[in-house]
């Protein structure tokens, strides 16, 4: 008799279904027990046997665990109790957030490994990996809110809160540097001082709320007065000689259009440059200058995939110390023609004054100070070259090429043609020593002093001033820059004490209004031991310390 029945679908032992699927056997038992691949039936003896389905649902099964699923999860989505595409995207949510964070960790252990962290550093950094966006948000924000709790001034607060520095999912280490550093930054209650200080200042004069325009007029206004200020700085201008008025002028034009409707109400406020408007400029400018807000700024914008601007603090020092020495338009410029305009014609001794200074001799008291700095000239070394001076900003090259170039510049104005620095440079761009810095000083004071003899030239007027008035600025010069030389060069420093002395007065009479502050020409008057020679007075009065 013939069997038509249709065979069953076909019956798999736990060995042959972990061969089909590549399992181990105790793997499939496992899964099997949890209901993952439940068996179809059992054999006579009682052993398991699976269908078709059961290699399907263990294929499924190894691939959700390898994305990283849990058991019970792969349960539900086998059981259809989750849907498939439900369940893959929420563990694409869960994958892209453990993703984050391995990008974060090694961001975090390069950068630690670069900066040499130590153990407290590198848990400051560890810690970073561990808080979510939102925590890091938050330490930021109570930060910003605890500065400027009490202080109405909801635009500024807005606009600090709009820029909250969100650290990407995958940070270059100089993002993860940046956090680092802002991390200690939120801490600091100076900093915290500083952003209160400027919130209260909002208060008074800004809008109430963030505008985007006000915002935009302000970066134009910065990048302007920035611009035109390190020009003036690149050409040499000093912050606190009459020549820095026009800057001053162009900036203060400038600024005071910003200000309507912002600073002061319309209609109020200063129309033109004066001295009203270069006071409420120099409060703002005062209030702003402080590096550690401007820090935070410059670390949020890294942070955040930003431009950083450039560090304002030389430009702001050089535009400050600008306007307190020029108060107002022509005011020290006036003061210099008034100076000089009152100097009394006579001999020295008819004038209260050192012979050495008479406008008839002032010529050699001039060449004997310039000899005794090219004799301290000629004891450098070229292995002397690199070694600091007194002057921050110049190691012992570039002081004595600003001795050579100082000879220059004053043998240029006494026959009329100053030199120039190529492409509109400055003083720094030009070697002046070349190969030769002896020579070099010996040449220009050479042409300096044929220039200073020419017949006449005490009494002719250059501009304001009378000619020996240039060849008395040519002689603070030396005796000042010789003294720093001296001082880097462990020589004696005082090599003409008694010139030093003469010339003090003059010195306190020229440079005594100025302002002595960061930015200036001269540091804060030091006090000179009992005993100093004269040298040494005259350098602790331009701030040297003695």
């Amino acid at each position: 008799m013939r069997n038509d029945t249709p065979p069953g679908p076909p019956q798999f032992t736990i060995g042959e279904l972990a061969a089909r699927t590549g399992l181990s056997v105790k793997l499939v038992r496992h899964w099997s027990d949890l209901g993952i691949a439940p068996p179809a039936g059992r054999s006579a003896s009682g052993y398991r046997r699976y269908g078709p389905e059961a290699v399907a649902r263990l294929d499924l099964a190894r691939t959700l665990r390898d994305l990283g699923l849990g058991l019970a999860e792969i349960r539900g989505v086998l059981d259809r109790e989750h849907g498939l595409a439900e369940t893959a995207a929420v563990h694409a949510d869960a994958l892209e957030a453990q993703i984050r964070t391995l990008r974060l960790q090694l961001a975090v252990l390069r950068s630690a490994g670069r900066r040499g962290s130590t153990t407290e550093e590198l848990r400051v950094l560890t810690e970073l990996t561990r808080m979510s966006a939102a925590e890091r948000e938050q330490t930021v924000r109570a930060f910003v809110t605890g500065a400027l709790d009490g202080i109405d001034a909801p635009g500024y607060r807005e606009a600090l809160l709009a820029a909250t520095p969100d650290l990407p999912a995958d940070p270059t280490a100089e993002q993860v540097d940046a956090w680092f550093e802002l991390s200690a930054l939120v801490r600091d209650p100076a900093v915290s001082a500083g952003l209160r200080a400027m919130a209260s200042y909002a208060a008074e004069h800004s809008p109430s709320v963030h505008e985007e325009e006000h915002a935009a007029a302000a970066e134009r206004m910065t990048d302007f007065w920035a611009g035109r200020v390190s020009d003036a700085m690149a050409a040499g201008i000093a912050p606190d000689s009459p020549s820095a008025d026009d800057v001053v002028g162009a900036v203060v034009a400038e600024w005071i259009p910003t200000q309507e409707g912002t600073a002061w109400p319309a209609g109020a406020g200063p129309k033109a440059d004066g001295a009203e408007a270069r006071e409420l400029l120099l409060a703002q400018l005062e209030m702003a200058a402080d590096p550690g807000v401007e820090r935070y700024w410059q670390l949020t914008c890294l942070i955040n995939g930003l431009p950083v601007r450039p560090g304002l603090a030389a430009p702001g020092e050089w535009l400050m110390t600008a306007l307190r020495a020029n108060p107002a338009p022509g005011a020290l410029a006036a003061r210099h023609e008034a100076l000089y305009a009152s100097d009394p014609a006579g001999s020295g001794d008819a004038r209260g004054v050192s012979a050495a200074l008479d406008p008839d001799r002032i010529v050699e008291t001039c060449a004997t100070v310039l000899g005794e700095v090219g004799k301290l000239v000629a004891e450098v070394g070229p292995d002397r070259f690199r070694d600091p001076t007194p002057c921050a900003d110049w190691d012992v090259r570039a002081l004595l090429g600003h001795l050579v170039w100082e000879n220059l510049i004053w043998a240029g104005l006494a026959t009329g043609a100053p030199p120039v620095a190529p492409n509109g440079g400055s003083e720094a761009d030009v070697d002046h020593l070349g190969d030769d810095h002896v020579a070099a000083f010996r040449d220009a004071a050479a042409a300096t002093l044929t220039a200073f003899r020419r017949p006449g030239l005490p009494e002719e007027r250059f501009g304001p001033a009378p000619g020996w008035r240039m060849v008395e600025q040519l002689l603070i010069e030396m005796l000042v820059h010789g003294w720093d030389l001296a001082r880097a060069t462990g020589r004696p420093t005082g090599f003409a004490p008694e010139i030093a002395d003469a010339v003090l007065p003059s010195v306190r009479e020229i440079y005594g209004s100025l302002p002595r502050t960061a930015g200036g020409s001269f540091a804060p008057e030091r006090q000179a031991p009992p005993g100093a020679n004269g040298n040494d007075r005259l350098a602790a009065y331009l701030g040297r310390e003695v």
